[in-house]
């Protein structure tokens, strides 16, 4: 790493580590190499949304480059987002892509990808499936509004099943998720597949097994 990069996002790492702000915000950073070059990212799902309560985690990459590049960041943690690709963690953000500024910081970035779990923007997706379910039912991706929704939508379950959420599960989409298992589907399988097809279980075991 170039000492411009090195001297510019250590002082980034500090600012977001001794931050009171940030860190009731719930993002945190740890540091796993003495090049600064990899930092491993966690950000507290946000209050009102289908995240609250769930723990995501991030991979962080700082280029040789930095701070004229952007840095590279996914989610390790699977998320059902528009913007997140449920697959690979890739994050649809245009100020990690062409919208980046030597100007920002990490803490920028950070804060701007909690702000993007908050309000998506299903019309710039990552995720075609997620932004198509957004799309056609916005409602389902604020919790707020699961009181007068039948379905408690995906994105919550993901939330319980994989950062830790607190909420509670739905017995319905549980149940739909064990038939496949019984069917020697692996329950990521299971999740992904029934999630991608609208919790319907027919459709659901019509893909894995046509």
């Amino acid at each position: 790493m170039s000492n411009i990069a090195f001297t510019r996002i250590q002082r980034e790492c500090k600012e977001v580590v001794t931050n009171k702000e940030i860190a009731e915000t719930g993002i945190m950073i740890e540091i796993l190499n003495d090049s600064l070059s990899e930092i491993k990212g966690q950000i507290r799902g946000p209050p009102d949304t289908p995240y609250q309560g769930g723990s995501f985690d991030l991979e962080i990459k700082i280029p040789d480059t930095y701070p004229f590049t952007p840095p590279k960041i996914k989610f390790l943690t699977k998320i059902w987002h528009p913007n997140i690709s449920s697959q690979t963690g890739t994050i649809c953000l245009d100020i990690l892509k062409d919208q980046w500024a030597a100007s920002l910081t990490l803490r920028t970035v950070l804060l701007s990808i909690q702000a993007l779990m908050c309000s998506p923007e299903p019309k710039d997706p990552q995720d075609a499936v997620v932004a198509k379910q957004y799309m056609s039912n916005p409602a389902l991706f604020k919790e707020h509004e699961l009181n007068i929704n039948e379905v408690v939508e995906t994105a919550i379950f993901w939330t319980i099943k994989y950062a830790k959420g607190k909420a509670e599960e739905n017995p319905h989409y549980r149940e739909r998720v064990e038939k496949l298992r019984d069917m020697g589907v692996t329950e990521d399988e299971a999740i992904s597949v029934l999630s991608c097809n609208n919790w319907d279980l027919a459709k659901a075991t019509d893909y894995i097994f046509s």
